[in-house]
């Protein structure tokens, strides 16, 4: 009984570890056909605590034009430095770039098809975590014009021009959502920067009044000890 559940527990253990193992990559299809070209956008926050290191994958194909900004939002803790460092590697372990800012932005175009590893370390705050907004992704132009030469060749100029008109406004409106997305991230900086500001204002005038409020008991009370008469009487009088 025993040695036969000891063989099924290894049967689901090797299965589990098989699915774990395995890396979502796009499928490349049958035949001849390219591999899918989308354009992969991410944008949200995370938190990561003190001295700790956050890291991501993005899967690029080669000519795409990888884009990836980040902003501090807030500081939580003792420390309230904003700096963080941001890396970036190519698919085979190489540096790219490395900045250590409150905000910054690394853009590149890809030159080979892989995973691309994007690394965020809160190195400077020990005591202290800190909110960063992250917007990365990867934009293609389109398709390669050498490729498509021959198929140009065949259709007329009106759904050329369409083509092309078509494309600049592609490309147009995701440029102006990555400005849109670059002042969502300075607004909620600044709204958290507000709410900071409000929060102090508040505790400190509080701590102030509760200390003018105790100064002015403490200086009555004394006050009135200094003209407290003893009373006198036959057996207790007071000394010449």
């Amino acid at each position: 009984m025993f040695p036969w559940l000891f063989g099924v527990g290894l049967v689901v253990l090797n299965l589990v570890t098989s699915a774990r193992s395995q890396k979502t990559e796009p499928l490349s299809g049958s035949g001849d056909q390219p591999l899918f070209r989308g354009a992969d956008r991410h944008d949200f926050a995370i938190m990561i605590p003190p001295g700790d290191t956050e890291c991501f994958w993005q899967f690029a194909q080669e000519t795409g034009y990888f884009y990836f900004s980040y902003e501090v939002q807030r500081t939580l803790g003792m420390s309230h430095d904003r700096h963080v460092a941001a890396t970036a590697y190519t698919p085979q372990g190489f540096l790219i770039e490395n900045i250590q800012n409150v905000r910054g932005q690394i853009n590149f175009f890809t030159q080979e098809t892989g995973f691309y590893q994007l690394c965020l370390k809160n190195q400077q705050n020990h005591f202290g975590s800190v909110q960063v907004y992250l917007n990365f992704g990867v934009f293609y132009e389109g398709p390669e014009m050498d490729d498509k030469q021959t198929e140009r060749k065949q259709l007329n100029d009106t759904l050329d021009a369409i083509e092309v008109s078509t494309r600049k406004v592609q490309n147009n409106i995701f440029h102006m959502w990555r400005y849109y997305n670059f002042a969502r991230m300075r607004k909620m900086a600044d709204f958290f920067l507000l709410q900071s500001n409000y929060n102090y204002v508040n505790w400190w005038s509080t701590a102030q009044s509760l200390v003018i409020v105790l100064s002015g008991i403490l200086q009555l009370y004394f006050l009135k000890r200094l003209f407290n008469v003893p009373m006198t009487t036959d057996t207790k009088k007071p000394r010449c």
